[in-house]
């Protein structure tokens, strides 16, 4: 079966803005206003940038909710709805559909380490209790536990597996999955440095960091891939890499918030146990964002 991709383009995995220890919902209506017009495709709200695994399950509805409803259809919102509970997983994705999300974005079961067989039991279940597409996300990095390509094969046959936010940078796994489901399985890119290889393969675009700070560049970066104008994407990709980078020198969304803060977008505080970053990488953060001409 042909499946139609969630969106393309650059989608922004959105930050959540806290203030006084709660969400700062007017400053989140004003960040999304701010990716739409800069030509953002698609935003995904409670993902790993927003924080969700420090939200409480009532804090992250509620945040969603006010997404749907903010954005008015004017993009597709993707909202995160994974847990390493498959039950606490299933009111996630019950609660965004009933909100009007037009799709959910599924990570991997963190800390059990799932089988592929679990993945398979697991996923499955979730598709299963919703009416809207799901994009598995793989970042082993950050849950001990990933998909091989046999898997990502067998949920792929779902109806509503639309897609995967590939963030392992792995490039075989990525080329193997790729030729075993065609277009039954689309990929976007979950690292911003990783966007233009895999839009080059036949990625559909990217959930991105960087567009929180820069929507213009990432979107343009997409928008070169999408038209196979992959010299100037690639012209473009390269200017910017060393800032792509530095949104990494500490755990995301250190670094994004920083720099957001930095420019006076009011990301506003991080969450414990995530906090300040270190001086030094400070530093050098300013160092790369002043080098691309940005006002620090």
């Amino acid at each position: 079966m042909k499946k139609t991709p969630v969106f393309t383009g650059s989608g922004v995995a959105i930050v959540t803005p806290f203030k006084d220890g709660k969400v700062n919902f007017e400053k989140l209506g004003e960040l999304i206003d701010f990716q739409i017009a800069g030509g953002t495709s698609s935003i995904i709200i409670c993902g790993t940038t927003g924080e969700s695994s420090t939200q409480s399950l009532e804090e992250h509805v509620a945040t969603v909710d006010y997404c749907v409803k903010y954005v008015n259809g004017r993009v597709p919102v993707i909202a995160g709805a994974g847990s390493n509970d498959t039950e606490a997983a299933k009111f996630l994705c019950k609660s965004a559909e009933e909100s009007g999300a037009d799709a959910l974005l599924i990570v991997t079961p963190y800390y059990n380490k799932a089988t592929q067989k679990g993945l398979i039991k697991h996923y499955t279940a979730l598709a299963d209790c919703v009416n809207i597409p799901v994009i598995l996300y793989n970042v082993p990095g950050r849950t001990g536990c990933g998909f091989t390509a046999a898997t990502y094969y067998e949920l792929s046959k779902h109806p509503n597996i639309n897609g995967v936010k590939e963030a392992s940078g792995d490039f075989n796994l990525i080329n193997e999955t790729m030729a075993l489901c065609g277009d039954d399985l689309y990929f976007w890119s979950g690292n911003d440095g990783d966007t233009v290889s895999m839009m080059a393969l036949g990625g559909k675009g990217v959930i991105s960091v960087l567009a929180n700070m820069l929507p213009e560049v990432m979107a343009k970066i997409c928008d070169f891939c999408l038209k196979e104008n992959f010299a100037e994407a690639r012209k473009l990709h390269l200017s910017y890499v060393h800032l792509m980078n530095a949104m990494f020198y500490e755990v995301n969304p250190i670094p994004i918030k920083t720099a957001m803060n930095l420019l006076g977008m009011d990301a506003g505080e991080l969450r414990l146990p995530l906090c300040e970053m270190e001086p030094h990488n400070l530093e050098r953060l300013k160092k790369a964002m002043r080098a691309k001409g940005l006002n620090v």
